[in-house]
């Protein structure tokens, strides 16, 4: 199997997906939709930003290489009574069988980051946005302090080291990464445009509850307990990842879990 369908069809990521649904309502509010655009949102996991962009009139195709997460958003699509959105399994890095300029916008956030071939991606997502559409990507940024960039930097150290030719997903937060690859799909350097912004989860419990959802539940976590676990250091790796959330925790309530973490945000201007 694809070790990246693998990866995302492994635990279940709807659950930390819905500690993420506010933040995702509020930045589709800003992506300009109107009623009979076409949205594609790539990497969509089970609809975080896709229903939102649903709800508020466009046309919406959501595309994720783990098959559980597509029936999930499908699930949750009907739902909802939306007959504007659906989902299908795709590969970020070669969408194939959707035609050149389909899309007013291809929406990605924290998704398409992860797929393999990066110069890949950025073709494809500029290929299939139409002249005059928009990509808007959200990445993680690597070695930043907050949450996301830490689970990721502490799992990897208790991690088996990545295979050759492995190209980290974090890159995709570097605006140099980030113009370079859409410099590589055609795209001039004015026309990318990268800013800091916060996405911030929300759990009902406390800090220690939610690092245990991710252990349960978050592929990448899980692969790090399962090799800790094998050199004995599961326990080890649960403390600091328990340090970080708690330390990171904004709720003022030590039952609750409130914590905003920051990513680069890039929009693309297709010509």
């Amino acid at each position: 199997m694809n070790p990246n369908k693998a990866l995302w069809e492994k635990g279940d990521f709807t659950r930390i997906a819905d500690s993420m649904r506010a933040s995702g309502e509020a930045l589709v509010a800003t992506l300009g939709l109107r009623p009979g655009m076409r949205v594609m949102d790539l990497g969509c996991g089970d609809g975080t930003t896709a229903l939102p962009a649903a709800q508020l009139g466009a046309d919406v195709l959501g595309v994720d290489i783990a098959e559980n997460l597509v029936r999930a958003g499908n699930d949750r699509a009907r739902a909802a009574g939306l007959a504007n959105i659906r989902f299908v399994e795709g590969d970020a890095s070669n969408l194939e069988g959707i035609e050149n300029g389909s899309f007013d916008r291809v929406v990605s956030v924290f998704g398409a980051m992860f797929a393999p071939r990066p110069a890949d991606v950025a073709r494809e997502m500029v290929r299939v946005t139409r002249p005059g559409g928009a990509i808007v990507m959200g990445n993680w940024i690597p070695n930043d302090p907050t949450l996301v960039a830490q689970i990721l930097k502490i799992s990897s150290a208790y991690s088996p080291p990545p295979p050759q030719g492995f190209v980290s997903p974090m890159t995709w937060g570097v605006q140099d990464h980030v113009l370079e690859r859409f410099g590589a799909a055609g795209v001039p350097a004015d026309a990318v445009a990268c800013q800091a912004d916060t996405f911030t989860f929300r759990f009902p419990g406390s800090p220690e509850a939610f690092v245990d959802l991710f252990r349960r539940f978050y592929g990448p976590t899980m692969n790090a307990f399962e090799a800790a676990a094998r050199e004995g250091r599961e326990g080890r790796l649960r403390e600091e990842l328990e340090a970080l959330f708690a330390a990171q925790n904004r709720s003022g309530n030590p039952q609750s879990t409130e914590i905003p973490a920051n990513y680069l945000r890039v929009t693309v201007q297709v010509a």
